[in-house]
């Protein structure tokens, strides 16, 4: 009875845990949207006479900031999609780089932004099978590019950049430059990766045997 009792327990858990999660996730970035908008209104509020009370008003509207702030985002992509838009953004990163803490901070997110984002590049383009912590453990890493520039010339080899998640949060991670040779390129896509290593192994992406390996071919 008890043993019937944990496997009811365990498969009603498996199907409330990622429905509860998914709704866990999707509440918080709703909360977060909705908290840059209220942001705003209350600087329009500081600001603008008589925008109390419909400022007021629009706090009440629930899921108004996801709207609002999705539709400034796509207007931004629609205004700098042409010649005076990009105009107006040359001159407002002239603006910021001349600020030194802004500067430095905002130039590193853009520079990751514009790379994540990109069409072109390889930039988490790739998975990949690569010894860490030492030579005899592997783990799954992501392709991010290649060293360039000043430690380029310290290397005086042929390496490349790969991001190595980790497990459950695959958001925190360590960057390493590696040995070309010494990595395997899976030929798995990067979701299914990404869920293998979220679910640390135990979701193999397409059952044990389907994990076949190109090597050197990076």
């Amino acid at each position: 009875m008890n043993l019937r009792l944990r496997h009811y327990f365990v498969t009603g858990l498996l199907v409330w845990l990622p429905m509860g999660i998914t709704v866990w996730v999707l509440t918080w970035l709703v909360s977060l949207l909705d908290s840059i908008f209220l942001t705003v209104l209350g600087a329009l509020d500081a600001i603008i006479p008589g925008m109390h009370a419909l400022a007021e008003s629009l706090r009440n509207v629930p899921g108004l900031g996801v709207l609002l702030v999705a539709l400034v985002i796509v207007s931004t992509g629609v205004f700098v999609a042409n010649m005076f838009g990009q105009w107006w953004l040359r001159q407002w990163g002239g603006l910021i780089e001349r600020i030194p803490v802004v500067r430095t901070i905002y130039t590193s997110v853009k520079q990751v932004a514009d790379t994540l984002f990109s069409g072109s590049g390889n930039a988490f383009s790739k998975a990949l099978l690569v010894p860490y912590p030492h030579a005899n453990s592997w783990t799954i890493a992501f392709l991010t590019g290649q060293p360039g520039g000043e430690v380029a010339r310290h290397l005086q080899s042929d390496f490349v950049s790969v991001y190595v998640p980790t497990t459950p949060n695959p958001t925190s991670g360590f960057f390493l430059m590696m040995p070309r040779a010494s990595v395997v390129e899976l030929d798995m896509s990067v979701d299914d990766a990404l869920k293998y290593i979220i679910s640390m192994g135990v979701v193999v992406p397409g059952g044990p045997d389907a994990l076949p390996v190109k090597k050197n071919e990076i």
